[in-house]
């Protein structure tokens, strides 16, 4: 009987811990719109105080490996320009460069050596390539011990005007040696940082990010980024005065007129004679100092802790898009710099405005976990930048527009604010995409996934790849990402541990995903996941767990009212072009570069051509909508995979729309050789309809993306849906 009771004791026992363990290991889902910032993270750096807590921490470089399309993107970027311009840039050279000599001065350096440096190194140590990083490793070395007995670093950039130094160029290489870091930990990185640090909070205000050095002046975010970083790793309180230092002596991104007027009548002040008074609200227009400039506030924000400083970027980002971003793909219409009376989609935006806006959304989503930056930063990461760049990416071109028909070397201004070949597809053009389209993809890949505050993982941007980090107390695990996303909606994830862990994993749902759903292991889960919120799903997780992620996309029309109501077609995270054939023309790079691009005296200028792009077929087409039914007006088609996993040419685009449109005989190409600017919609046509094929954006070299509405009469009513 005793032994009996004992059994029954046991037996209770056991059943207790069973459901202890029950208790312990059951799942738990939940939406946040941010992750919780009550814990830290155990694993990996984030924001000390006094800083504000990070919602989304960087994992260091080397954590996450590209797949599918993307690790072919990165692969073409190594074997293309990016990968060979140590051979055939003039200010890579390693004769007479700055960046290599013992006192700073030479006569190659400045901005172009860290500008490449961000992405071919970063390349090198994604794709595990060893060339690459012995190649990086030699740039590197010099950095490390070029620096002075004063703490100062790097090329002898010093104005005759007022003795101040440039800064610029040392703040791009900053960037640099804290990816080496990450991917070393090579401790002089932090040692030369904090000396350099010490040396720049010496220097007076008046002569810190001097006017008379024009980029450092609205660039000063990015040394305010590369501060926060070291005082994350030190806590050296000198940090916190330099920080205040760089953002009152920084151009002030906060000066505008937060109040947003109605778009005024740009064509007015065409000439530029008298600029309207809502052009002074953003202290600068040219395109790249908005796209990096515009976050500094935000940036600093982290210290001030004031929400102004927080809303100023927000309305940085409204503001050049109320008046110039009217346009598909993410961008604005600057060319170079924003004018105007020039806003039509024709009107572009430089390689190096895309990868410094989709570098700024990155930052962004770590300091405020906010979906927005995500679902933007993919916006022009799928949309804008893969246009720009020939699909080999051994050439590129300076200005890319949402309504481009023409690809050539002619000068196309006043229509383009630049004169020169500003749209050939060349690779000696110009100096600054040249050396800088390479950090696009490179982080990119390093943003797929982030660490959160209670030592999860987050899956913020999506595309194939893996991530291989530590969670919980410290166990590792590998999470893969294996679907072809954005062109298809369900993305599939597996769980690698060597033994079971939990931790909670975040998945974010874009704002376009209205009726996403979850399934663990082939079972959906009633997680019901609401749009422009974070999934959290905490659990213990076991070796080759499942869960897939479905994103069903929806077709949706945005109307860009201040461009004479054209429309734009999306379907989830892509928007779509006109389908252009493209007639290709090769050309010798020495002639159709523009002014100021050079190359190495031995490089071999005739195994890097340039290409003219033409149109062989229409491409002056009106959209004809369906008032009564969206999908009635389009006919999705899906098409087999590239075999080459490369989906961004007009060939190889695995998703096609059919849509119904008419050709308007009146929009020609102007007498700027541009596509001639929008009429009103809805517009009258008495051609005949067809059948036009629509393709991804970020396909489309040739493109048109924003379109014209056709109507019947004059009195039509225009299809006003927004995204």
């Amino acid at each position: 009987m005793q032994k009996l009771k004992c059994l029954a004791v046991i037996a209770g026992c056991l059943f207790m811990i069973s459901c202890d363990n029950f208790k312990e290991h059951k799942l738990e889902i939940s939406t946040v719109v941010v992750p919780s910032v009550a814990s830290t993270n155990a694993n990996y750096v984030s924001n000390r105080t006094p800083l504000t807590p990070s919602p989304l921490i960087k994992l260091p470089l080397g954590a996450i490996k590209p797949g599918s399309w993307l690790k072919e993107s990165l692969q073409r970027q190594a074997d293309g320009l990016m990968g060979n311009l140590g051979e055939i840039s003039a200010w890579l050279q390693k004769e007479d460069n700055a960046w290599l000599s013992e006192d700073g001065t030479g006569s190659w350096g400045w901005e172009e050596v860290p500008y490449w440096l961000k992405g071919y190194a970063n390349t090198g140590y994604i794709l595990q390539d060893s060339l690459m990083i012995k190649e990086s490793q030699i740039w590197f070395e010099a950095a490390l011990k070029s620096q002075r007995e004063d703490g100062n670093f790097g090329p002898k950039m010093v104005s005759d005007r007022d003795g101040s130094q440039d800064f610029w160029s040392n703040m791009i290489m900053l960037y640099c040696l804290q990816s080496y870091y990450e991917a070393t930990q090579d401790q002089r990185v932090i040692d030369l940082m904090t000396n350099y640090f010490k040396y720049q909070n010496s220097v007076p205000d008046d002569k810190m990010l001097s006017g008379v050095h024009y980029w450092q002046t609205l660039r000063g975010g990015d040394n305010l980024y590369s501060v926060i970083w070291l005082y994350n790793r030190t806590g050296d309180k000198f940090l916190l005065d330099l920080a205040e230092k760089i953002h009152r002596t920084n151009a002030d991104w906060t000066k505008h007129d937060n109040s947003l007027d109605e778009i005024h009548n740009h064509k007015e002040t065409r000439d530029g004679s008298e600029f309207p008074e809502w052009y002074s609200k953003l202290i600068d227009w040219h395109n790249v100092n908005v796209a990096q400039g515009f976050r500094e506030p935000a940036q600093y924000y982290q210290l001030s802790k004031n929400k102004e400083d927080l809303k100023a970027t927000y309305d940085d980002f409204k503001i050049i898009r109320e008046y110039f971003g009217q346009v598909p793909g993410g961008m604005f219409g600057s060319d170079e710099n924003a004018r105007p009376g020039y806003s039509d989609p024709r009107q572009g935006v430089e390689t190096c405005g895309m990868v410094e806006q989709m570098n700024s959304d990155e930052h962004l989503l770590r300091i405020t976990g906010d979906i927005f930056w995500a679902d933007h930063a993919e916006e022009v990461a799928f949309n804008t930048y893969p246009a720009a760049l020939m699909p080999d990416f051994r050439s590129l071109r300076y200005i890319t527009s949402p309504n481009m028909v023409m690809n050539d070397d002619q000068d196309h201004s006043p229509g383009i604010a630049n004169s020169g070949p500003f749209l050939m597809m060349n690779p000696f053009s110009s100096r600054c995409c040249q050396h800088n389209h390479g950090q696009g993809w490179a982080y990119f890949t390093e943003n797929l996934f982030m660490a959160t505050p209670d030592n999860g993982l987050a899956a913020v941007l999506y595309a194939a790849g893996s991530v291989t980090a530590k969670v919980n107390a410290g166990k590792e695990v590998t999470i893969t990402n294996d679907s072809n996303y954005p062109f298809t909606e369900s993305l599939d994830f597996t769980v690698n541990t060597s033994k079971p862990v939990k931790f909670p994993l975040y998945f974010r749902i874009p704002a376009w995903a209205k009726d996403a759903s979850v399934a663990l292991n082939g079972n959906e889960l009633e997680a019901n996941p609401s749009a422009n919120t974070y999934l959290r799903i905490n659990r213990e997780w076991n070796d080759g767990d499942k869960i897939t992620l479905t994103l069903p996309k929806e077709l949706s029309l945005r109307t860009w009212e201040a461009n004479n109501n054209s429309v734009s077609l999306d379907y989830g995270p892509l928007t779509f072009s006109l389908k252009i054939d493209e007639e290709y023309s090769k050309e010798d790079s020495a002639q159709t570069a523009i002014w100021d691009s050079k190359w190495q005296k031995d490089a071999e200028v005739s195994k890097w051509p340039s290409y003219e792009i033409h149109p062989a077929s229409p491409w002056n087409y009106g959209l004809i909508l369906d008032k009564n039914n969206l999908e009635d007006s389009f006919t999705i088609e899906t098409k087999s995979w590239p075999d080459d996993d490369y989906p961004f040419t007009v060939d190889a685009a695995p998703l096609v729309i059919k849509a119904k449109g008419k050709r308007i005989p009146q929009w020609t190409i102007d007498q700027y050789g541009l596509a001639g600017e929008l009429q009103q919609s809805p517009v009258k046509s008495e051609e005949s309809s067809e059948t036009i094929e629509l393709i991804p954006m970020g396909a489309a070299r040739l493109r048109i993306s924003a379109f014209p509405v056709i109507g019947e009469d004059d009195n039509a009513t225009v299809w006003n849906i927004t995204k």
